[in-house]
């Protein structure tokens, strides 16, 4: 079973996108591309991202 983590290896910030994209197979800079268009967009960007790392666990605690 496949499981969500924030990446060690595809990190910029806290490896969130990074996590995401090993997570769905794709690149990690379209889901970066994504969470900067929502912010610009749609205002919670940003928000998303904060939640994100604090509700994905980090690869290190497996």
């Amino acid at each position: 079973m496949k499981k969500l983590y924030r990446s060690r290896n595809q990190r910029m910030l806290a490896g969130v996108c990074g996590g995401i994209g090993e997570y769905f197979n794709i690149d990690p800079t379209l889901v970066r591309l994504g969470f900067v268009a929502l912010s610009f967009l749609a205002g919670g960007g940003l928000f998303a991202y904060i939640l994100a790392v604090i509700i994905i666990p980090s690869e290190e605690a497996v």
